[in-house]
């Protein structure tokens, strides 16, 4: 199959509703009275009668008899009353409905801005909300409100629109049925007060209500509604894979700058875009000379560039030093742009001096695009474009600067000049470092005021005649000019080589920042220092204050970190923002389309699901609008986000970790309970059971009693390094500290294990004057057992265990060594871990392995050390025991170590 014979993937995604999502049906009408909310009505009762649940949230009847019949029979969700500047106004009660759950409801009005306090500042997100919950809506629309067609409808009756809704909720809708009614029957309703109140109807028939305007916009409804009927028969042909002329894939990109018409180029964009079916991307370029624009400037571009995010467009923003239009046309290439939409230039001083050359670039440029200027709305003459002085950098320092340099290079010039040192026009370099170091020091346009300051001072000093702006000679004029141009060239360069060194330090400072934040997380494991890092990192990057708040136990968001603090008590609107931005993982607060009174801004924190919110407060809170600001945003938050997920996962990895070696340890422990531990108890068993016999021999009972106490003390042993080993795990391990004689010890040893180390030969190497131990006698005393059980069941029978001890420093070693197979040197360290024990097939010993464990445990609880070595000879193994000395006084006794 050909690509052009399969659906198209885009065509299938849109076709495939969201589950759970309700349907979306708009009544839309070219001006109000034409009977929207009649028709809404009328379908809500017949759905009534299919049975459908129906509830009317909130429909307006201004006051007609007809269509307040309607509601009669229908169920009616009681509005929320809202206190607003000391009047009461009813709003859709939106959680009621909510939590009501209809299958239908009917909203009135989706233009409408909801009074300041609601969840939503417009009712069109209500109604979205609703929407996401399930549940299908019928709203009414007039076609001037729809976003797009604003600067359209504008012209047409006159009067801007302020109420509009997003052209992608317009989009969206699965049914749109016009409503039409012909001008001069709307006019008669309108006579006849079926419209508006009757003090009302005269001034809206001279106003809004004259046949052009309202044949205008029926005009305008239908073909929007035309326009929508193209789309979903384009959608079903794609989706279908129904052979057609397909256009080729272009975009449609506008340029948007500081332009008061920037909203209305975006509009034009988007109709543009839409007439052809094509993506369509919203750019503006960043250049050093935004910095200095007053904020009402900048508000523009980001008024404009929000327009166009809420309209459906991909928004950029590009940085150069100077090439405006060369990055432009960079951009576009690369994104396969076909047709650019950019404003007609504006003069940035008075009458019509120095315009804006960046059209006229593109225009000479842009050789295989479309260009468009479009022209816009001027209700009057726009005002020059000028830069505040303090961001030119225009202040007393600057300007002192420009003024002293130009003075201090006059002055070193007088005695060059008074000995002829050089000649006069040689003396411009002079004035040329002093260009330089104001241009360096204080930017672009101090630097070109101390040019011409310069060249004023070398005319009026050094240019004949002397004392005077008066040039005779005709070489002076050229070289003065030259001079001139030099020096604005000179200060240029400068400047703009002081605004590159700016840029590069705040990327500098941005890079620096995020590596610390990356080094500090790397370096911590702990989920608190990671939340510290990271509200330290969004405070800095974005110069703000900062919260990360996270699901506490009872499901409810909790601030877990701020930076510089975290805030005593958060501003219940800015509770709920968070919460909607982490349940519907959106931004939402200050600065967005939710709950925008709260006074924070909240982003979620999502890496494989949910894990919290980031709270932003600007000093300015319009910062938070910025696109940029919006950007760098989610960029930092995607890092505060990933490296919170890699500490929950390093930590869950710990978990399965410990749980893994739990469940080793259990299974360990069974196997020795079923095996270990059973063989010395059936032997005790058997031996108690053949002394009820009444007939045994007194030296077979005698051998039985024999048989079966050994056998006990051997299961008493390892009982006793299961309870010993608990106590080292649970750290309950206390050693009563005494004088110990390690002979005393070795022999009680040999004693109790008399009847384990039969058939071995027991060598004992220690020096006359051994030294005295500071150890507990019992504990250290049951190491030694444990070592000297373990080399009699890996040495063969016949062998030789030797022990013997040494002084070394404060540390007495004890070696035990057998002539046993050995211990491999790649799992020497390995033995003396939990029921680790050496593989050697069927032919391994019986054993708990916990005997070493508890040796280690036991010598390390007295300060000692011990490990395993290559036994005598290279045979066997060698177990050391290095422990404490005792410390003996000058009469040649020792402390009491209790004091």
């Amino acid at each position: 199959m050909s690509d052009a014979d399969r659906p198209s993937p885009d065509a299938l995604l849109a076709a495939a509703r969201p589950e759970g999502r309700g349907k979306l049906k708009v009544f839309l009408g070219a001006s109000p009275g034409v009977g929207k909310t009649y028709a809404m009505l009328e379908a809500a009762r017949l759905k009534a009668r299919e049975g459908v649940d129906v509830v009317v949230g909130l429909v307006e009847t201004h006051g007609r008899a007809e269509t307040e019949a309607l509601l009669g029979g229908l169920a009616i969700v009681p509005r929320k009353r809202m206190d607003y500047r000391g009047q009461h106004i009813d709003e859709l009660d939106l959680d009621a409905v909510l939590a009501r759950r209809p299958q239908l409801a009917l909203v009135d009005e989706l233009a409408h801005t909801n009074v300041p306090g609601s969840r939503h500042p417009k009712r069109w997100q209500d109604v979205v909300e609703l929407l996401d919950a399930g549940i299908d809506v019928l709203t009414a629309l007039n076609i001037q409100h729809i976003e797009s067609l604003n600067d359209v409808v504008a012209r047409i009756i006159g009067v801007r629109v302020q109420e509009t809704v997003p052209d992608d909720v317009f989009r969206q809708a699965d049914e749109i049925e016009v409503i039409d009614l012909p001008p001069q029957e709307l006019i008669d309703r309108l006579h006849q007060g079926k419209v508006y109140r009757a003090g009302t109807i005269g001034r809206a028939l001279d106003n809004f209500f004259t046949k052009p305007n309202l044949t205008a916009l029926r005009e305008l409804a239908l073909r929007t509604a035309a326009s929508r009927v193209d789309d979903e028969m384009l959608r079903l042909m794609q989706a279908s894979a129904l052979s057609g002329p397909w256009p080729t894939q272009e975009r449609v990109l506008v340029c948007v700058n500081e332009s008061e018409i920037a909203k209305s180029l975006v509009r034009a964009g988007k109709r543009t875009a839409d007439r052809a079916g094509i993506p369509w991307i919203a750019v503006t370029v960043m250049t050093p000379r935004h910095e200095s624009l007053p904020d009402s400037a900048r508000q523009l571009t980001t008024e404009a560039l929000q327009l166009a995010e809420s309209l459906g467009a991909e928004v950029v923003t590009l940085h150069t030093d100077h090439d405006v239009a060369g990055e432009i046309l960079g951009f576009a290439r690369a994104r396969n742009a076909s047709r650019l939409l950019v404003g007609r230039p504006r003069p940035r001083l008075p009458f019509g001096l120095l315009r804006e050359p960046v059209a006229d670039r593109l225009l000479d440029a842009a050789t295989d695009f479309e260009v468009t200027i479009v022209a816009g709305e001027q209700r009057r003459r726009p005002a020059p474009v000028m830069a505040r002085p303090e961001a030119l950098g225009l202040n007393w320092q600057s300007i002192a600067a420009g003024t002293g340099g130009a003075a201090i290079a006059t002055l070193i010039a007088q005695p060059i000049d008074m000995f002829g040192l050089v000649p006069p026009p040689s003396l411009v370099v002079i004035y040329l470092v002093a260009v330089l170091f104001v241009g360096a020091r204080y930017g672009l346009v101090p630097a070109l005021a101390t040019s011409v300051l310069c060249f004023l001072a070398h005319n009026f000093f050094y240019t004949t005649p002397r004392y005077s702006f008066t040039i005779q000679q005709p070489e002076d004029v050229v070289g003065i000019v030259l001079f001139l141009i030099g020096a604005l060239f000179t200060g240029s360069l400068a400047g703009r080589l002081r605004a590159q060194v700016a840029t590069m330090r705040a990327n500098q400072k941005r890079t620096a920042m995020l590596y610390d934040f990356a080094k500090k997380v790397a370096a911590r494991s702990d989920l608190d220092d990671v939340l510290y890092a990271g509200a330290f990192h969004v405070a800095a990057t974005l110069e703000c204050q900062s919260l990360i708040l996270m699901p506490g136990k009872s499901g409810a968001l909790e601030q877990v970190q701020g930076f510089p603090s975290i805030v005593e008590e958060i501003d219940p609107r800015a509770q709920a923002a968070a919460q909607w931005a982490y349940e519907r993982n959106e931004p939402a607060g200050s600065g967005t389309g939710t709950l925008p009174a709260s006074p924070w801004m909240f982003v979620p924190l999502a890496g494989t699901g949910m894990i919290g919110v980031v709270g932003l407060q600007f000093k300015d809170p319009r910062r938070g609008a910025d696109p940029e600001v919006r950007r760098l945003v989610q960029a930092v938050e995607d890092q505060v986000a990933v490296a919170i997920e890699r500490t929950r996962i390093a930590a869950d990895l710990e978990n399965m970790r410990v749980e893994a070696e739990g469940e080793k340890l259990r299974t360990a422990l069974l196997n020795s309970l079923s095996h270990d531990l059973r063989t010395p108890l059936v032997s005790v068993i058997g031996a108690l059971s053949g002394l009820t016999s009444p007939d045994l021999p007194d030296t077979v009972r005698l051998a039985l009693v024999e048989s079966g106490l050994d056998e006990a003390k051997r299961l008493d042993r390892y009982v006793q390094n299961l309870l010993d080993m608990t106590r080292l795990e649970y750290g309950a391990l206390k050693p009563k500290m005494a004088v110990v004689d390690l002979r005393e010890v070795v022999g009680t040893v040999r004693r109790d294990l008399s009847q384990v180390l039969a058939g071995r030969g027991i060598e004992v190497d220690f020096p006359r004057d051994l030294p005295a131990i500071l150890a507990d006698p019992v504990l250290i005393g049951q190491a030694l057992a444990n070592v000297l059980e373990n080399a009699a069941k890996y040495s063969p029978a016949g062998s030789t265990i030797t022990l013997s001890a040494r002084g070394a420093s404060d540390m007495l070693v004890l070696n035990v060594g057998d002539e046993g197979p050995g211990i491999p040197p790649e799992e020497r360290e390995k033995v003396f871990d939990l029921f680790y024990r050496v593989g050697d097939g069927d032919r391994r010993p019986s054993g708990t392995g916990l005997g070493l464990a508890i040796v280690r445990g036991f010598v390390e609880a007295h300060g000692g050390r011990v490990k395993a070595l290559s036994g005598p000879n290279g045979r066997g193994t060698t177990v050391a025991l290095e422990l404490p000395l005792a410390k003996e006084q000058a009469d040649g006794r020792y402390p009491d170590p209790r004091h």
